[in-house]
């Protein structure tokens, strides 16, 4: 028997819980879950790259959870605090050396508290404060939750447990069929909200996650194509063909006059972009949520570099760089949610809102005309064309082929593993750099190969000063990183090859530049780079 239902949108409230031990408790629905075992299901999920398999190990460590503890297990094992921000940096673990405990006695209820108090710890003396509670934590963990914990709280938890993967071992988990949990997911932006929704209510409580105003949808993603003719051939010519921007994705939400703007990520970036802010509280609605990107323009109208238009995303003001939105597709609009309406019906919503603002698009065009879009669009300065079916309705990430993009040359944004020690010239800088594909059953990425080639000597520098804040080990020549910075690769193929782990290698590879607006999450496959292999039938997306 299950549970009272709770609403999905809000997070579970953990009990207070003192340094010695837990408080009074909820009434237990099975036994308690210790830190210990999300520590040996975290190595367990690392220790292979069988993607049923880490499902199962989730699987069943989840069916033993208290629903009281769903959340932060499905947190912590996607490598993500459910509390957000807690104020602790590296400085603060580094310092960290208690004697670890003989055996396992924290319970994940009591650490979650514990990590809620240091969540609400401000003021004066706070940091004093922080330090004390995480030295009274450390003292009850073990060497290996140790290890566990610093990982977790300075972000470098990498055990493999991805989206995708800890999305079916939550469904396998509650019992429930895999497609509500993917759409409450995407809905809800966090897949621990989700989890508690699933196991408290099922798929009613999953069903009533809605798009909220305010609180950003999980992006829609495109696969790349093989060729234009081969897009619109697959998708039978019912198609959007738009200008592929040089960009920064942004969605944007309006409830009255209250603006949000979020990136792909969904982190908020509102405080930054007063120009995007502006433009869409005088759009002609009362709400509306709005996909697209934006991009910083020459006073010739041309985008200006990639880097620059990132730049503001951390800014407190223009600083006379203005942002210009282009948006391709409208999931909300005047109370009328969006999401499972086909494509060219949210295209004449868009037309409605946002008609002077809408990325250059043709409908269903005939192959020449398509052909001279996608001229048109690289001969003023984008990448491409994106060819989308116009039944297609808004899904989360790559699920199937509906959004194709075409680019004439190939590229990959892959995970930077390492780099290695310059000579000659570049000596004293790190620069051929390890590259790796993602692995879509969430294990560590895959190398698939180096290149020093397209580095200028700026990259250089900033590679050099910023690749020892990720590092993870070295040897005499080479310094290795943790997966996270994520770098855009142009090259001239794929070959198959038995140095790298994958079965294949790249061709002629070489940097354009790197993606701060991406995670390693966010990396393509090792099955995108096969599917450059000559004569290759392989779906860069990964589905069969």
């Amino acid at each position: 028997m299950r549970p009272a239902e709770v609403q999905p949108s809000s997070r579970v409230v953990h009990h207070p819980a003192s340094f010695s031990g837990a408080a009074a408790a909820p009434p237990r629905y099975r036994r308690r879950v210790l830190l210990e075992s999300v520590v040996e299901t975290s190595e367990a999920v690392a220790g292979t790259r069988s993607r049923r398999a880490k499902t199962e190990a989730l699987r069943g460590l989840l069916v033993r959870a208290d629903p009281t503890e769903v959340e932060s297990v499905v947190s912590w094992l996607s490598g993500e605090l459910s509390q957000g921000r807690i104020g602790v940096g590296f400085r603060t673990l580094a310092g960290l050396d208690p004697a670890p405990a003989p055996s396992a006695s924290l319970e994940v209820s009591e650490v979650s508290a514990i990590l809620d108090a240091l969540a609400n710890t401000t003021g004066r003396g706070s940091a004093a404060a922080r330090r004390a509670r995480l030295e009274a934590l450390f003292s009850r963990a073990t060497a290996g939750e140790q290890r566990f914990l610093v990982r977790l709280l300075g972000g470098d938890l990498r055990q493999g447990a991805l989206e995708g993967v800890m999305t079916d071992a939550v469904a396998a988990a509650a019992g429930l069929p895999i497609e509500p949990v993917r759409r409450a997911f995407m809905l809800s932006g966090r897949l621990s909200a989700t989890a508690v929704a699933a196991f408290e209510g099922g798929l009613d409580a999953l069903a009533a996650f809605r798009l909220e105003v305010g609180r950003p949808v999980r992006p829609m993603l495109a696969s790349p194509a093989e060729s234009l003719a081969s897009a619109l051939t697959e998708l039978d010519g019912g198609v959007s063909v738009e200008y592929k921007l040089d960009g920064a994705r942004i969605q944007v939400h309006r409830a009255g006059d209250q603006v949000w703007v979020f990136t792909r990520t969904l982190r908020d970036i509102t405080g930054s972009v007063p120009e995007l802010v502006d433009l869409v509280a005088g759009l002609p609605c009362t709400s509306v949520v709005l996909d697209g990107e934006t991009l910083a323009l020459t006073d010739s109208g041309r985008p200006r570099p990639f880097q620059e238009t990132m730049s503001r995303f951390g800014a407190r003001s223009e600083r006379e760089l203005l942002l210009h939105p282009y948006f391709f597709d409208c999931l909300h609009l005047d109370g009328a949610d969006l999401l499972d309406v086909p494509l060219s019906d949210r295209l004449t919503a868009l037309d409605r809102v946002a008609s002077a603002h809408r990325i250059p698009a043709v409908a269903s065009p005939l192959p020449d005309l398509a052909q001279e879009h996608l001229a048109a669009s690289l001969d003023h300065g984008h990448e491409g064309v994106m060819v989308k079916s116009l039944t297609s309705l808004y899904s989360a990430g790559r699920r199937g082929r509906a959004w194709q993009k075409v680019k004439p040359e190939h590229t990959l944004d892959l995970v930077v593993l390492g780099a290695e020690w310059g000579y000659g010239r570049r000596t004293g800088y790190l620069s051929n750099l390890h590259l790796g594909a993602r692995d879509p059953d969430g294990g560590p990425p895959i190398m698939v190969g180096k290149t020093f080639k397209g580095l200028t000597d700026e990259l250089l520098r900033w590679q050099t000063g910023e690749f020892p804040l990720h590092e993870s080990h070295r040897d005499a020549h080479t310094v290795y990183l943790e997966p996270r910075l994520v770098v855009e690769i142009e090259l001239d193929g794929a070959q198959v090859s038995t140095r790298y782990p994958g079965g294949v290698a790249l061709r002629f590879a070489r940097v354009l530049r790197y993606r701060p607006d991406k995670s390693a999450a966010d990396a393509d496959t090792i099955d995108a780079v096969r599917a450059l292999l000559p004569g290759s039938h392989v779906r860069s997306d990964g589905l069969p």
